[in-house]
């Protein structure tokens, strides 16, 4: 999808900006309605509830480095999440896709729940909790022509609200400036990294020490590195850890302190090609 200007209008039904918050682009029907467990209540009493819909369950692993999603679809958004209420633990947040003139049917949220998992499960973003992710439903195209309107719009919402499901962490483009690329080289490791809007992300396939030095035993750094291992995100290899996929952290340093298994300052340990620290490229203006 071409990104292009849009003017999304969120709306606090509470007044919370942390509570209930329904999310539309002006000129669409589609909403999304993130919703926080404990207001489960307080959506159960708007008629949106009572819709055909879509809903994303979002929370993170007990370490806290690995997203998790469960995607699913159903004719009473109520009665459906109050079930997963009483049965999965997982999650802290629900997303309701659902249409604002009620036109939503059962064959458009069955093929949207399949598309979905499948974008989830290409993005890598998010660890999907739905096991099998079926086959694909048959749809008339003019159906699934609507389907994927449908998707592109609550794509934008649910990343608007903080919840970009179907995006990859790396940019996918083999023209990427030299410059974009960084490298950490130091103790062991001979990792790959990009720097995004959201942090700094570490390429699939990057190589890192399996050691940890002395000075980290005990602190978050050897817990967060113990979490990556444990949630396959970094494969022990002989003496090395191995990335399986590409993947965010919030700052620099901590991207470098997973790799090399010591304290970092990631500003200065990530550099390009020619040399050039992650700081004076991004914070110096590349000098």
């Amino acid at each position: 999808m071409t990104a292009r200007p849009q003017t999304i209008q969120i709306f606090l039904p509470g007044g919370d900006p942390r509570g209930l918050r329904v999310a539309e682009i002006t000129t669409r029907i589609v909403q999304v309605i993130e919703v926080p467990r404990s207001l489960l209540p307080d959506f159960f009493k708007m008629p949106e509830s009572g819709q055909v819909g879509l809903y994303f369950l979002a929370g993170t692993s007990e370490g806290g480095e690995e997203q998790r999603v469960y995607v699913g679809q159903t004719g009473d958004l109520r009665a459906r999440l109050i079930t997963h209420n009483k049965e999965k633990d997982f999650w802290d947040r629900a997303l309701v896709l659902i249409s604002r003139t009620n036109s939503l049917t059962q064959t458009h949220a069955l093929f949207l729940e399949w598309h979905c998992i499948q974008a989830v499960r290409a993005a890598g973003r998010y660890v999907d909790e739905n096991g099998n992710g079926g086959s694909k439903p048959h749809t008339p195209p003019p159906l699934a022509a609507d389907c994927i309107e449908i998707f592109e719009t609550g794509s934008v919402l649910l990343a608007t609200l903080g919840y970009p499901l179907f995006d990859p962490v790396a940019k996918a483009d083999p023209a990427t400036p030299a410059d974009e690329t960084f490298y950490c080289t130091s103790s062991g490791a001979n990792g790959r990294g990009q720097y995004t809007p959201e942090g700094f992300v570490v390429l699939k396939d990057s190589i890192g020490r399996k050691e940890n030095v002395p000075s980290i035993i005990g602190t978050p750094g050897e817990r967060l590195r113990a979490n990556l291992i444990e949630s396959g995100v970094m494969l022990p290899t002989g003496d090395t850890v191995v990335f399986q996929k590409d993947h965010l952290f919030r700052s620099p340093s901590m991207a470098a302190l997973a790799l090399m298994g010591r304290n970092s300052n990631g500003w200065i340990d990530w550099k390009t090609k020619a040399g050039k620290t992650l700081d004076s490229v991004k914070r110096q203006g590349g000098g």
